[in-house]
């Protein structure tokens, strides 16, 4: 069963919709398209291994991880010191990723929300990350919600599907999830 949005596109569509656009680029960019006119006959082969590359590069574009991991939770005189693992297993350098965090309280209240930015990120590497939380101690924390990544830049240009690249997990008594 597919997925749909009410008065939006299904997910496998806007999938079709990149990679059809993907494979128009490389085709049009190898010359296989003349004047909008396609070219019929053996270059069917062309067609099918550009098909091939486009599916393979769409996905690889979205499907490369940067994994979030909650790894301590730290208690100190003004709260909860907060250890955050963040391994950029892309080829992109992240000079913004903001996440929009929720912190729900062990019976599952939310807490509060707030705001962390995890850059900057360099191209596969793997680094650690403090932040504090004041007046809130660390027993009391059950669980973080990454509601969504609010900024995700590369240089100056936005990066798209940044939330849907993370790949979140916790080694801390409290759960992290997206």
């Amino acid at each position: 069963m597919k997925t749909q949005a009410k008065n939006g596109p299904s997910i496998e569509n806007t999938f079709r919709e990149d990679v059809s656009v993907k494979i128009w680029n490389k085709l049009g960019a190898s010359g296989m398209f003349f004047n909008g006119r396609r070219i019929t006959g053996a270059i069917c082969a062309g067609l099918v291994l550009a098909f091939g590359s486009a599916v393979a590069e769409a996905q690889s574009e979205s499907g490369t991880p940067i994994s979030v991991e909650l790894n301590k939770l730290e208690s100190i005189d003004t709260g909860c010191r907060i250890y955050v693992v963040v391994n950029n297993e892309t080829d992109a350098e992240f000079d913004t990723l903001k996440l929009d965090l929720v912190l729900f309280k062990t019976d599952g209240i939310v807490d509060q929300r707030f705001f962390v930015d995890l850059a900057p990120l360099r191209k596969q590497k793997r680094i650690v990350k403090l932040f504090e939380l004041g007046k809130v101690k660390c027993e009391d924390i059950g669980s973080f919600l990454v509601n969504d990544v609010v900024e995700c830049r590369s240089g100056t240009e936005a990066v798209d599907n940044c939330l849907a690249r993370l790949d979140v997990t916790s080694r801390a008594t409290a759960k992290l999830s997206k």
